[in-house]
This record gives structure tokens, C-alpha cells and sequence, in this order.
């Protein structure tokens, strides 16, 4: 009862003017960005970040979390229409959407997408309303060592189920974890890593990391790859969902969230793993199985649904934990601590408002969402239609822009380079994107919870595994590793 409560209070902090009009601005900006292929919600948050720092936090988290929903929602919009993902939640969509497509039903597809969002979106959400706090309730009781354990299994997690190689994965988030160390260090009071550059005894800017991998790296490698005489995006066609469809959707939508949102709230489980099984679990119970790789509805109404819920199950250990278990949430962790606030158990007391107004705000923007989706969808489609050349050239002036008006700093746009080219070097290799950030961001937080911990048991290391939570994730982050090549050897085996 406490948990509506705070939500009803929440809603009083999100239907205020300025939060609503922040709250549409974010839906419709992220719908946008979702449609437009190579642009994501990380890309778009993190250069809103120096754009931010004069608004407050609550309405700049409202129109943050307006901007990751929307994506979710305008991300089907390419992968059915173009055969080309928005974001990576979207590849499933893209397997059925594209071939519905193709056979004159482009607006049931898009019909169910965009219901199927705003289902698995709102019920996702309902469940964050009662998760968050429970587990917030939970966390208060964690020590040092077990917060530790749980950054340890978050980095193993995500290194190893982020990208295509292992190897690939820890090198990436070794990266990151290099660069969380420079500066000056807090308790010895000695630089590290500095190279006798006195712009890195205050370390890196994480701004200018997030600006630098999405808006140089990952715009670099889209453009690289860049066909002028690609295949035009196919019109909207066909008629809306009929009842046939509708009875074929419903099921797939409520299949889709409850596989969603827990595995969003797991690190590393993104939204690629849950739409992966959902589209999977629908190929078996479907009672059209022949459809499947022709244009089946199931296909398409599972997978956004997943994709969707997976997004709030995300916020569940970035708002509790202060644990980012996406690209997404990592680059929202650095936009927390950009305003000085930090993830966790006490947010919920010291900054209730700005929580509380964010989680309402979800529900708002689902329904926002859903109108901007629905009837609009002839206007996003437009968008398409932009040259894809002065749409890069203008994003990277306006990265260039945002962080030199921020720090002024001819030095920060050399790291912003120097880093972006290594961004795309990493894409064109296939290394992951993700651990490098989490290294970056959890890197720090990791050190301070082993000092802290080994203080207080003076320099004894058995106190990392003298509770039973610290032993489960330790425990938890071995498994992960140990299983995948136990399985691996088990299949080489004559």
C-alpha cells in the first residue's frame, strides 16, 4: 500500500506542466530516434547530457526515461518497414515484421508493435512500482563485501554475455576498467595513469567517454558502412489488426513481458536475450508454425512486448542498486551522478520526488507513446527520408558542440577523438560497447567497497566471503564463467 502511495505522489510530480511537456518531448524524441537506424537511446541520452545541466533533475530524468521508452516503441518501425533494427531490441521484430511487410500487412505489424509495447510497457511498469522498493528494502542490509560481490558478478555478467567472444568481452571491460582508475588516487593522494598530463589528475569525464563511443564510434561505423543505393524504405500497407490478429497477439503480449522483465532486471541480460526467447517460445506454442519465417504475427507481438518490459526491468537495479545492466543504464548511472545524486537504497528517501515522479512518468509516456505510435506512424516513416550523410554530419557537430560548451576544453575534444576512433576500431572488431562503460562507471565503486571492506577486517580478504550474500554472487560470477566452457568441452567430446 506504501508502494501506491508514493506513486500517487508520483503522479503529482509528473502531471505537472513543465514535467508533462519535458515527458513528451522525451516520448517524441526517442520515437524519432528509435526510427532512425544507428541511433539509440544511449546515443541520444548521452548527448542530451550536456544539454541537461540546466534543467532539474526530475524533469530531465522524466524526459530521459520518455527518451528510452520511445526508442523501444520507434525501434520496430525500421526493423519492419526497412529490415533494418533501430536498436538491438529489435532485431527479432525484424525477422517476421519485415517478411509482413512484404505481403501487404505493414500496419498490422506495426499495430501490434506498438499495442504490444504499450501492454508489456505498462505492466512492466506496475511491476517496477512493487519490485523497486522491495528490493531497495533488501539492499539496506548488504556490507561492503557483499556490494562488492554484486559489482564482481555484474562485471563477469556482462563481459561474458555482451558480444560474440568472451575474450573480447573481458578485454573490453578491462578497458574501461583502465580508465575509471586515472586520476588522482582518494585515499593515497598519488596519480595514476596520468602521463604527466595535469587535464587527467581529475580523470576522464565520463560525459566525454559517452559522447565519444556513441556519437564518433558507433556513428563512424554506421556511416563505414553506408549504401547510397540501398533498398527504399516499403510504405505503410494493408489494414489495421483484425480480430484474428488480435486473438493471435494477446497471448504473445503477455508471454513477452513476463519473459521481459525479469531478464531485464539480470546483469547482462539486455533486451537481445529476452526477445531472442520469446520469439523462440513462440515458434513452439504457435498454432501456426507455418508462418514462422513468412510473416507470423506471433513473431512480432512476443518480441516487442519482451523488448519493452525488458527496458523497465532495467531501471529495477539502476534505481535499487545502482547497477547499470545496459548500455542504456550505464550511460542514465553517469546522468544520475552528473547531478551529484547516486543510485541506490537511499534514493528512495533523500530524492523521493524525482523517483517516484519517474516511475509515474513511465505510465504517462506509455500512454503518450501509444498515440504518438498509432495514428503518427506516416510521420515517422518520413523520417526515413533524411539523407542519412547530413543526419551523422549533424549529430557529430552537435557531440562536438555539447562537450565544448560544457568544459571549454581543447583537451577534452582530443580525448573525445582519440576515444571515438578507438570506439569504432572496437566495433569494426566486434568488441563489445557495454562492459567498457560499466568497467568505467562500477570500476571506481569497486575499489571503494574492497577498501572499505578490507579496512574494517584489516587486510583480511576472507571477510569477501564471509556472508552468505557475498558468497552467492561470488559464487553466482564463477558459474558464469566455469559453465559456459564446461558446456563448450562437453561438445568437442566424440
Amino acid at each position: 500500500m506504501e508502494s501506491l502511495e508514493y506513486l500517487m505522489h508520483g503522479f503529482g510530480v509528473a502531471l505537472q506542466p513543465m514535467n508533462l511537456l519535458w515527458a513528451f518531448i522525451g516520448s517524441a524524441l526517442g520515437t524519432a530516434i528509435g526510427v532512425l537506424p544507428g541511433i539509440g537511446p544511449a546515443l541520444t541520452i548521452a548527448l542530451l547530457l550536456p544539454v541537461t545541466v540546466s534543467i532539474g533533475p526530475t524533469s530531465a530524468f522524466i524526459m530521459f526515461a520518455g527518451v528510452f521508452y520511445g526508442a523501444m516503441y520507434g525501434g520496430s518501425t525500421t526493423s519492419i518497414l526497412i529490415n533494418t533494427p533501430g536498436e538491438a531490441g529489435s532485431m527479432m521484430t525484424a525477422l517476421e515484421g519485415n517478411r509482413m511487410a512484404r505481403r501487404g500487412r505493414g500496419a498490422a505489424a506495426l499495430a501490434t508493435a506498438a499495442i504490444g509495447s504499450f501492454v508489456a510497457g505498462t505492466l512492466a511498469t506496475f511491476a517496477l512500482t512493487f519490485v523497486a522498493p522491495f528490493v531497495a528494502e533488501l539492499a539496506f542490509v548488504f556490507k561492503p563485501a557483499d556490494y562488492f560481490a554484486l559489482i564482481v558478478l555484474a562485471f563477469c555478467s556482462v563481459a561474458v554475455v555482451m558480444g560474440n567472444s568472451r575474450t573480447r568481452g573481458l578485454i573490453s571491460l578491462f578497458l574501461g576498467l583502465a580508465m575509471g582508475v586515472i586520476g588522482i588516487d582518494k585515499l593515497t593522494g598519488q596519480p595514476r595513469l596520468t602521463f604527466g598530463q595535469a587535464e587527467l589528475l581529475d580523470g576522464i569525464e565520463l560525459t566525454v567517454v559517452l559522447v565519444s563511443l556513441f556519437a564518433i564510434g558507433e556513428i563512424l561505423f554506421v556511416v563505414s558502412r553506408y549504401d547510397p543505393g540501398k533498398e527504399a524504405p516499403l510504405t505503410v500497407s494493408g489494414k489495421w489488426m483484425t480480430k484474428q490478429d488480435f486473438a493471435r497477439s494477446w497471448k504473445p503480449w503477455l508471454r513477452g513481458t513476463a519473459i521481459g522483465f525479469p531478464m531485464g532486471t539480470l546483469p547482462g541480460g539486455g533486451s537481445e536475450i529476452p526477445t531472442m526467447l520469446s520469439y523462440t517460445l513462440e515458434r513452439k506454442l504457435s498454432k501456426h508454425p507455418e508462418e514462422f519465417g513468412h510473416g507470423a504475427i506471433e513473431g512480432v507481438a512476443g518480441p516487442e512486448a519482451a523488448n519493452n518490459a525488458a527496458a523497465a526491468g532495467v531501471l529495477v537495479p539502476l534505481l535499487t542498486l545502482g547497477l547499470p545492466t545496459s548500455a542504456t543504464a550505464a550511460v542514465l548511472l553517469a546522468a544520475f551522478q552528473n547531478y551529484g545524486l547516486q543510485p541506490g537504497p537511499n534514493l528512495f528517501t533523500s530524492n523521493a520526488d524525482l523517483v517516484w515522479g519517474l516511475i509515474a512518468s513511465l505510465y504517462i509516456g506509455n500512454i503518450m507513446l501509444l498515440v504518438l505510435n498509432l495514428p503518427l506512424i506516416g510521420m515517422w516513416v518520413k523520417l526515413l527520408s533524411v539523407p542519412k550523410p547530413q543526419l551523422y554530419a549533424g549529430i557529430l557537430i552537435f557531440a562536438l558542440i555539447g562537450i565544448w560548451g560544457v568544459s571549454g576544453s581543447e583537451f577534452d575534444l582530443i580525448v573525445m577523438v582519440i576515444v571515438g576512433v578507438a570506439g569504432y576500431v572496437m566495433r569494426v572488431y566486434d568488441f563489445p560497447i557495454a562492459p567498457v562503460l560499466i568497467g568505467l562507471i562500477l570500476g571506481p565503486m569497486a575499489e571503494f567497497q574492497l577498501r572499505t571492506a578490507l579496512t574494517a577486517a584489516q587486510g583480511n580478504p576472507a571477510t569477501l566471503v564471509e556472508t552468505p550474500i557475498s558468497i552467492t554472487f561470488l559464487t553466482i560470477a564463477a558459474l558464469i564463467f566455469i559453465v559456459p566452457m564446461l558446456i563448450k568441452g562437453l561438445r568437442k567430446r566424440p
